[in-house]
């Protein structure tokens, strides 16, 4: 059973390559399961990710489905060894929701990670200032324990990015850029660390201005992951008020995939969006001087 006793998302992300790849071979699952000598209902638990994998299984399904690329075997090699790894965000696990907990460890296997947010500045380009106010200005009532908590979460999450562990591409709309979530301070501050984080090599940052008009209305916020050294998107996360949900079919992902070049074509480019973020900074500390 993978860690905690629910699929996890690696195990998920294995059963779906495993399901695709014997389909492609035109087996069934008890003739899959004649290959590594078990019943057919682990077959079934392997491919819904309610059971984690053996490596030798690994290599014994992917040589009879006809699967010889060494990159992808590895890939799933890989995933089978660490399906029930636990990342140090599992130490907070008490204080975060089983969705939270696999967008994250999305985020720490993503090779590249592609964000779209109409309303906030993305966690992972937040300061602690504009974390905070985002966390306190929630329906939810939180303990000031509880709150550290969070804070950590999102500040331990953006090490990645900051030691250039993955590609980062975000698109906002100007509005988020425009008006101040919070006190002025903490706008500016915000609207200044965007800035420098923007100039990293691995980071992205675009601007969708509002000329771009209704396209905002037809993508809700979301998070994109690629995997290794492939750049298709294979993982999409939607955050609400209460939960996080995860996208996997691969013809949903092909439409999160397309809506977010959509909106990267749209947006400003990288050093257009700068110059916006930059004249807005100046604005805004002229008007509160």
């Amino acid at each position: 059973m993978p860690a905690g006793g629910r699929p996890t998302v690696r195990s998920r992300r294995l059963g779906a390559a495993l399901r695709q790849y014997r389909q492609a071979a035109k087996l069934d699952q008890p003739q899959a399961a004649e290959v590594i000598a078990a019943s057919q209902a682990r077959i079934s638990r392997l491919e819904s990710g309610s059971v984690s994998a053996r490596v030798i299984e690994v290599r014994l399904l992917l040589d009879a489905y006809g699967v010889e690329d060494p990159e992808v075997r590895a890939k799933l090699e890989e995933l089978a060894k660490f399906s029930k790894k636990r990342g140090w965000w599992h130490e907070y696990a008490a204080h975060l929701r089983p969705g939270y907990l696999d967008h994250i460890t999305l985020e720490d296997d993503a090779s590249h990670i592609r964000q779209w947010h109409p309303v906030l500045i993305p966690g992972l380009l937040q300061t602690q200032a504009y974390a905070r106010a985002v966390i306190t200005g929630g329906p939810n009532s939180l303990s000031p324990e509880y709150m550290e908590q969070l804070l950590e979460v999102r500040k331990r999450r953006q090490e990645r990015i900051a030691e250039g562990g993955a590609k980062y591409s975000a698109v906002v709309w100007e509005a988020v850029i425009e008006h101040p979530l919070a006190s002025i301070e903490t706008h500016l501050g915000q609207l200044s660390h965007l800035l420098e984080v923007g100039r990293q090599k691995n980071v992205t940052v675009q601007v969708l201005p509002f000329h771009a008009g209704s396209l905002v209305a037809a993508a809700n916020p979301f998070a994109a992951f690629s995997f290794d050294c492939e750049s298709a998107v294979e993982a999409v996360t939607m955050e609400d008020v209460m939960s996080t949900s995860i996208v996997e079919s691969s013809r949903d992902l092909e439409v999160y995939a397309s809506s977010f070049d959509l909106l990267c074509s749209s947006a400003l480019t990288p050093e257009a969006s700068a110059k916006l973020i930059q004249s807005k900074l100046e604005a805004i500390e002229e008007g509160a001087s």
